[in-house]
């Protein structure tokens, strides 16, 4: 294993993300504060309590869901694209040093980012609503399987995507809808019978659930499946990120 060749990457996307603080941390901290005072003043009037849980309370580990996924994607995505429309990224399929560890040292760094938002979102939620963990332990996991996960996936689409609108396409137009359909705002067992079925085929439903259930104890599905649905995601996205570099696809062209 090339450590060295890692930290070199791993240090100059972190590097890249102090230089960037306003765009890379500061604003996806304002603007889930938004979404607290909006959805919190607003239809937390409304809603006293979901299954015994503030709403105010209820929406925090959606929200962090919402920021981590849509963060940990695009710094992924951009972080092995920026390579690629420069030119830089032959030097690095040329130097000695493997996809496994090219894909650690990018991916690591995007989950790295993606996991400070977290942790300062959840710091920033105390300030609007009284919260406590239930099982601490299982959030910590979560929120990083999570950022891996979706930060793979965003390698993925960084070498997927040919220009700069490709490179927005999944996170704007797949992800953050299926972050708002899947249960960030609200509990599913509040829609209609045939909706909760149809809202069962939406993945990110899982993962908000299982990271809810480490909040309050209470999940929309078992925490079972939760698991089960991180593991394979992320066994789909290492298989896809293998195959990318065994054939050179968009890499050599």
């Amino acid at each position: 294993m090339n450590w060295n060749a890692i930290a070199a990457i791993y240090r100059f996307e972190m590097t890249r993300t102090f230089r960037t603080l306003m765009q890379s941390v500061v604003s996806p901290v304002l603007s889930t504060s938004l979404y607290f005072v909006v959805f919190g003043a607003a239809i937390g009037s409304r809603i006293d309590q979901v299954e015994g849980v503030s709403y105010g309370a209820f929406i925090v580990p959606g929200l962090i869901m919402l920021t981590v996924l849509t963060q940990s994607t695009t710094n992924a995505s951009f972080g092995i694209y920026f390579p690629k429309f420069i030119g830089t990224v032959y030097e690095l399929l040329s130097a000695p040093i493997s996809f496994f560890e090219i894909v650690i040292g990018y991916v690591g760094a995007a989950a790295t980012k993606a996991f400070m938002i977290g942790l300062i979102i959840l710091a920033t939620a105390h300030f609007f609503v009284d919260l406590t963990i239930a099982h601490p332990v299982w959030m910590m996991a979560f929120l990083v399987l999570t950022c891996i996960s979706f930060a793979l996936l965003g390698f993925i689409i960084g070498i997927w995507a040919q220009n700069f609108e490709q490179l927005q396409l999944v996170p704007l137009l797949v992800i953050t809808p299926l972050v708002f359909l899947g249960g960030s705002f609200y509990s599913i067992s509040m829609l209609p019978p045939v909706w909760q079925t149809i809202t069962l085929f939406n993945p990110v439903v899982y993962l908000i659930s299982g990271f809810r259930w480490a909040f309050f104890g209470m999940a929309d599905v078992s925490l079972g499946w939760s698991v089960l649905a991180i593991a394979v995601f992320m066994t789909t996205c290492l298989a896809t990120i293998g195959w990318i570099f065994r054939t050179g696809y968009r890499l050599r062209s």
